[in-house]
């Protein structure tokens, strides 16, 4: 953004005492109503914005993506208390969605309670295992979590050199990324809050597409203790034009297994959806394979008609291991999403079955 640009919307939220990333985007079908709504909020207008989205809730008020406007505006407003219970209402109707969860943790970091705030991110990556700014928000509340710990152990033995060392170095690793004005060793990491015209209202027609960082070389490097790698991968082989009967025969087996478990998941099938997850699937952050069939089975079996379809299906085999990527859309009583993923099969028993599966 340039520097004579106008303030961002939620740049209020820099006194939080974490980098924390509140993130503004949904992905629900396209509302007419709301465009309105994000220009008065990109100008400040908080109180018609408000006004305005609480009449189109009071019409939909199933509508994912008003309910969240409203909570990004009660948030700017100063109205805490009341931003926290629109976006923990969401969590309760909409548990798919990991920027609610995010929001909260924001809100809570603000007030200093960071292990609900963890508690809420971890609720994000478990819904997203692939959200990427929960990942982050996560680190830095782990950050601070340690900082009160290591802070905690000198009011009990001062002479710990050790404890003072790793002190240190969790607040130079904190005061490093914080903003201009912040005095250097200071505990504060600055907000990087989302612009306005990131809230999305995705048109139901098209697909939702991939942000693309608009001026990466612009971005400021990060400090020498956290620097991550770039991991330097060799070129890849590519496969020879004319494949093997067998080849083909192993991919089209692994693409129609692929079709036949979206078809379950659509037909909300529980039984058939969860018999093409391998016994060594790989859940979520670990989660019991139990839990995870009960949530999953939870989730399927909301009331409501359930869509999922697969298509640029591109299967890489291995063995007796394929990975396939593809575009998945799912479409819900209430929500609509067109998403890029990635599933690993492995082949047990003459059948292809699900051993890992990632957004992205």
């Amino acid at each position: 953004m340039p520097p004579n640009s106008p303030t961002p919307l939620l740049a209020r939220l820099s006194a939080i005492i974490l980098g924390l990333v509140l993130s503004a985007a949904v992905s629900v079908a396209h509302a007419q109503a709301l465009p309105e709504v994000q220009r008065l909020m990109k100008q400040g207008q908080m109180a018609q914005a408000l006004e305005k989205v609480d009449i189109y809730i009071s019409s939909k008020p199933k509508d994912a993506q008003g309910r969240f406007l409203k909570g990004l505006i009660l948030t700017e407003a100063g109205r805490t208390a009341d931003a926290i219970a629109v976006f923990t209402k969401l969590t309760e109707d909409f548990p798919e969605l990991p920027e609610p969860y995010n929001n909260l943790a924001v809100l809570y970091a603000q007030q200093k309670q960071y292990d609900k705030a963890r508690a809420e991110l971890e609720m994000a990556i478990r819904t997203h295992p692939s959200y990427s700014i929960a990942h982050e928000n996560l680190g830095d509340v782990y950050a601070k979590l340690a900082s009160q710990a290591y802070d905690k152990a000198l009011q009990l033995d001062s002479s710990n050199t050790v404890t003072q060392t790793k002190l240190s170095m969790i607040k130079e690793l904190i005061s490093t990324s914080s903003k201009p004005g912040v005095k250097p060793g200071a505990a504060a990491v600055a907000v990087r809050p989302a612009e306005p015209d990131k809230v999305a209202v995705v048109d139901a027609a098209k697909p939702a597409p991939a942000a693309v960082p608009s001026k990466p070389a612009e971005k400021a490097p990060e400090p020498a203790a956290v620097v991550k790698t770039a991991e330097v991968k060799a070129p890849e082989a590519k496969a020879p034009e004319d494949k093997t009967p067998l080849a083909a025969s192993g991919e089209s087996e692994v693409s129609k297994t692929l079709q036949g478990w979206a078809s379950a998941w659509s037909n909300k099938d529980v039984k058939t959806y969860l018999g093409y997850y391998a016994g060594d699937f790989q859940t979520p952050n670990g989660m019991a394979r139990k839990a995870w069939e009960a949530e999953r089975t939870q989730r399927i079996d909301k009331p409501g008609k359930l869509q999922v379809s697969v298509d640029n299906i591109k299967v890489a085999l291995a063995g007796d291991k394929a990975t396939v990527r593809f575009r998945q859309h799912y479409t819900s009583a209430s929500l609509k999403t067109s998403t890029s993923k990635t599933v690993v099969f492995v082949k047990s028993g003459g059948k292809w079955l699900i051993q890992q599966e990632r957004v992205g």
